[in-house]
């Protein structure tokens, strides 16, 4: 949320030569609505649970950079199944910045609140263990797109080769998901 998933994801897949697929759009374009109307009229059980499903369809994919929504690495065993097959990035900025980013908005139904930053702010700590479990966060706050996508890219290929040279023959899919956004764990990146 508001920390350039689609954005990024859609030029790392460019320069890798991937596919970019967005959980959201995804969903959106098989259930015939938008993740709001989801929401207002299944709740977001329904959508977790819709999410949960496109993440069991992944195992099966390859060469591609999925972009997630923030709350799909917290429910049930996403994040697991995800770390089995994926590459997983997690982009971050702080409460005030992803505020700032998408004040402007009204398609985010878990931010129709009284006040969107604290909601924010309280979605980000709630979603902090998960968020620090991905292979890779990169705060986009401070650099431009092109360097993000360039660290990425040198971490995958590394994560890639450390996982042929330990097992032998790789199990590693060609996949870099673009996570949610967390500031609890800056990385070195």
């Amino acid at each position: 949320m508001g920390v350039g998933k689609s954005t990024i994801g859609r030029h790392l897949a460019d320069l890798m030569g991937f596919e970019f697929i967005d959980t959201d759009e995804r969903i959106e374009s098989e259930a015939k609505c938008s993740i709001q109307e989801i929401f207002a009229s299944q709740g977001e059980a329904s959508f977790r649970k819709l999410e949960q499903q496109l993440v069991r369809e992944m195992d099966q994919w390859s060469n591609h950079v999925i972009s997630t929504g923030g709350g799909l690495v917290t429910f049930e065993d996403n994040l697991e199944k995800l770390k089995s097959y994926a590459f997983i990035v997690c982009l971050w900025a702080s409460p005030a910045t992803i505020y700032d980013r998408i004040s402007r908005q009204s398609h985010r139904p878990l931010l129709q609140t009284e006040d969107p930053l604290s909601t924010i702010t309280k979605l980000l700590d709630q979603r902090k263990q998960a968020y620090q479990s991905a292979d890779l966060m990169i705060n986009t706050e401070v650099r431009p797109m092109r360097q993000i996508t360039q660290i990425i890219i040198r971490s995958f290929r590394a994560a890639k080769n450390r996982t042929r040279h330990s097992m032998g023959s790789p199990r590693v899919n060609a996949q870099a998901k673009i996570g949610p956004s967390s500031p609890a764990k800056p990385s070195n990146q």
